[in-house]
């Protein structure tokens, strides 16, 4: 069958088309646009049907059908005609998830321990006696503590829907790097509180984590599904709700400006992303033709949101 390949503007991507076999998927697809357009790696095409053939209606807006890799081209078209129209649209470069994701947790896993082994300070004009309180030490720990665990999860836990990224999503990533590392002196209960809380909350987010693992195949898929169990049993986003705890932990223990700067900020982004995901889910199960009714649960932040 022939295969027309073109953009949004109806400028023809492929100039006299592609050649494909009936019975070819959408990923042998990409591989041949690959061939024809080196530039045009798989990952980084979007493809989809013109809007007046098949669509799709989201919060009344009309959106084309996006052709799924792992389906066969065929699935796309009535069987009436050996032509089809494709649009393409260039996703940009890519990069993939772990590799985003491993970066982006290894910085602070490095940079914190600089900041608290060598005089770094220094070399800010601060040259008072460097005195190192215990609650410093403890924060070190807890922060590599994390991190280790954030790439621990990133390679062995999490599944993720998409391989890859759009690489312009690298200088969106900020972490407060090295500044919480000047705790103030705090007492010893104050401390054991404070590390003790966000421990448990630490635990709890891995657990959550497992539980999101398991509503995914290993290969990402599975779509929208009712998170059970654990926390998620009360809270729709859990996992960001022992995210945000296990900060508020860290920073009864240390208590810090730039610790509360980042706690607060953190709040603000996961908590848009969860109240999103509640009214996604919500939407998508509403209790209608057969459909669960998704049931009712805090969003993120119990007993206030």
């Amino acid at each position: 069958m022939k295969v027309t390949v073109i953009s949004r503007s109806s400028r023809e991507i492929i100039k006299g088309g592609l050649d494909i076999n009936h019975s070819a998927t959408v990923s042998d697809l990409q591989d041949a646009i690959y061939e024809q357009c080196k530039k045009y790696y798989p990952s980084r095409q979007r493809l989809t049907l013109p809007l007046h053939v098949r669509f799709y209606f989201v919060s009344s807006i009309l959106l084309p059908i996006a052709f799924n890799p792992k389906k066969k081209i065929e699935d796309y078209y009535d069987g009436k005609s050996d032509h089809l129209t494709v649009i393409f649209k260039d996703l940009g470069p890519q990069v993939s998830y772990r590799i985003l994701f491993f970066w982006e947790y290894l910085g602070p896993l490095i940079i914190y321990p600089i900041f608290y082994y060598f005089p770094v300070y220094q070399f800010f004009g601060y040259e008072g006696e460097r005195v190192i309180h215990p609650v410093q030490t403890h924060a070190m720990y807890y922060w590599c503590f994390h991190y280790f665990k954030r790439i621990m999860e990133t390679f062995f836990v999490h599944r993720f829907s998409h391989a890859t990224s759009p690489l312009s999503m690298c200088f969106g990533i900020v972490h407060i790097f090295g500044l919480l590392a000047h705790s103030l002196h705090t007492i010893d209960l104050q401390m054991k509180i404070g590390f003790g809380f966000g421990l448990i909350c630490q635990i709890a987010n891995f657990c959550c984590h497992l539980i999101l693992k398991n509503l995914r195949s290993p290969g990402g898929s599975g779509g929208y599904q009712i998170p059970r169990g654990f926390l998620f049993n009360i809270v729709t986003c859990a996992n960001y709700t022992t995210e945000i705890y296990q900060w508020l932990g860290f920073n009864i223990a240390t208590q810090t400006v730039p610790g509360y700067v980042f706690l607060v900020v953190a709040t603000f982004i996961m908590t848009n992303w969860a109240l999103t995901k509640h009214r996604r889910l919500k939407k998508l199960f509403d209790g209608k033709q057969g459909r669960p009714k998704y049931p009712r649960r805090w969003v993120i932040l119990p007993p206030f949101l």
